[in-house]
């Protein structure tokens, strides 16, 4: 009787999951900043190169944000634990976004075209960058909180198993 009034005694963990609405808004943002910025990108007058360039600098910072942010996370998530983190690897994840950020920004800067164009191709870039971290939150957040459920119902599982245990073994003797 005493372990089943403790496990009463326990709050229920509560998963806090994001709501329908700001998963669709959050992709579609994603969605719409992917579309503006391969607009932009697919009719840029000039070279192909600079074209080039571009479509790897655009693509570049696309994947140093994922990196950066499962990495902030990572070391938060270290932190709480009281884990040593890899000094290393947090230069090589800023220094990486760091980089990718400054020779894309710098490549549109030297870029010839006119400065209407070049503001959309920035201000879509920053619209990618941003968008992109929130997508990788939200996407962590979700894994999080499927990991969170799934011990749960691991737990309530093992419970159950040793009251069937225990039921099985008071009815044998």
């Amino acid at each position: 009787m005493a372990s089943s009034s403790s496990n009463s005694n326990r709050s229920p963990l509560i998963v806090m999951r994001d709501t329908r609405a700001w998963q669709v808004q959050v992709w579609a943002s994603f969605g719409i900043a992917v579309f503006l910025c391969a607009t932009g990108l697919a009719y840029l007058p000039g070279e192909a190169l600079d074209r080039a360039f571009m479509v790897m600098g655009y693509v570049f910072c696309l994947s140093t944000v994922f990196v950066l942010s499962k990495a902030v996370r990572d070391s938060a998530k270290a932190a709480l634990g009281g884990e040593a983190e890899t000094p290393m690897w947090r230069l090589v994840v800023w220094g990486g976004f760091a980089v990718a950020m400054g020779l894309t920004g710098w490549g549109l800067l030297r870029m010839e075209v006119n400065d209407t164009y070049r503001a959309y191709l920035g201000v879509s870039w920053l619209y990618l960058v941003t968008s992109a971290f929130t997508l990788a939150k939200t996407l962590r957040d979700r894994h999080e909180a499927d990991l969170s459920e799934a011990q749960v119902r691991g737990e309530l599982l093992g419970r159950q198993q040793a009251l069937r245990e225990r039921g099985a073994a008071s009815v044998s003797e």
